[in-house]
């Protein structure tokens, strides 16, 4: 009973740190429970069976309707930043860019180089606003009601939008990262965006912070091909990234921060 009563109590914890967090990492939490991380991924997985989180590699996330966007944009924001500095060198003058929602592709916008001159198009009025910063840069934004979860506008109209464009990159956001599930997402309208996003383009990018390698989510936004690169932290796991290339994809790693 004893037991009981000490798990539910962590669990409780983990809960509140996810909710004012929206993230939780393994070995963080074992450190500050004095247990094993074998102990704080039962605990994981058996809040994760009661629809209380979501288990991904390391830890653990916030449903998305108590993880709001604002949170999602403050979380690891250093590993992202790190991220943005290896996508940023695959964008070239002259290129059309599509940029999906996500906090780590507003990073990427926020880490342009003065002088660039592309055309980027974005559903994401946050990175719509970090573009027009950018002289050389015209802004192409997607209409249509705006997502509160997503930050975005997706739906019927954004995807009318997003058929007038035939962009040289997506830069597409994802929830999820397996060799082979490929790339998932939880929102249905958001996914249903992102596939068409994904498909018209001639290429594909994906910055993928560690957290979301191997998490598979119910639907499906694009199998992984030799069309796409994969920007993975520096300590990614090296047998994730073996298989993620075996897919054909091109894959990158962020330089870790110096000193």
């Amino acid at each position: 009973m004893a037991s009981d009563l000490l798990s539910r109590e962590r669990q409780d914890a983990i809960r509140a740190e996810l909710r004012q967090s929206g993230r939780v990492l393994a070995g963080d939490l074992a450190r500050a429970f004095k247990v094993s991380e074998d102990t704080i991924r039962r605990d994981l997985r058996e809040m994760a069976a009661a629809g209380l989180c979501e288990r991904v590699y390391g830890g653990a996330l916030a449903l998305p309707a108590e993880q709001p966007f604002s949170v999602r944009t403050g979380i690891s924001r250093g590993r992202k930043q790190m991220l943005a500095a290896a996508a940023v060198s695959c964008l070239k003058d002259g290129m059309t860019v599509f940029v999906d929602a996500g906090s780590t592709n507003l990073a990427i916008v926020q880490a342009l180089p003065p002088g660039l001159s592309l055309t980027l198009a974005t559903n994401m009025p946050a990175i719509a606003v970090a573009a027009l910063e950018h002289a050389g840069i015209e802004v192409i934004t997607i209409g249509g009601r705006i997502d509160r979860h997503v930050g975005a506008a997706i739906g019927a109209q954004a995807e009318r939008d997003l058929e007038m464009l035939r962009p040289d990159l997506c830069i597409l956001g994802t929830c999820g990262l397996d060799a082979r599930a490929g790339l998932t997402g939880l929102v249905y309208d958001d996914v249903a965006f992102k596939k068409i996003a994904a498909a018209r383009a001639a290429a594909v990018l994906v910055a993928c912070t560690s957290d979301k390698l191997e998490a598979v989510h119910p639907f499906v936004i694009a199998s992984l091909s030799d069309r796409m690169t994969l920007i993975l932290e520096a300590d990614a796991p090296d047998a994730i990234a073996t298989g993620l290339k075996d897919t054909g994809a091109t894959i990158l790693r962020a330089e870790p921060v110096a000193g």
